[in-house]
């Protein structure tokens, strides 16, 4: 069996991350899905599998991730009509907490910048 090149298996979560979004957007309209926004996709060398990894603002991670996961297979069934490619992945979707510790470390730098400028 032929192996897929790194490039095409880039480009290829690209396009699966940029049609996801689009279609999280506009065809999932729940209110406890808050603000999703797709940071990473990872596909298995044979795209039997994505990994769809995403931050959520207005929602708890969890709700979210069980939400999309349920609409998993809406959504593979609207990128199989959008993708040019023989095998479309199965969608897991992982919550990625990189944003939320990006804003707790950032928070923490505030604080010890604020504290050493009461001490001087």
């Amino acid at each position: 069996m032929k192996r897929a090149t790194p490039n095409r298996t880039q480009r290829i979560a690209d396009q699966i991350q940029r049609d996801l979004a689009e279609l999280i957007q506009r065809e999932l309209r729940n209110p406890h899905l808050g603000l999703v926004t797709l940071t990473d996709v990872q596909l298995t060398p044979d795209y039997a599998h994505a990994k769809v990894y995403f931050s959520v603002i207005g929602a708890e991670p969890e709700t979210a991730r069980q939400l999309l996961s349920d609409k998993a297979g809406y959504l593979h069934s609207l990128l199989f009509k959008r993708l040019q490619i023989h095998t479309v992945p199965t969608l897991h979707f992982l919550f990625d907490p990189t944003t939320e510790k990006a804003a707790e470390m950032d928070e923490l730098i505030k604080q010890a910048v604020s504290h050493q400028a009461k001490d001087d």
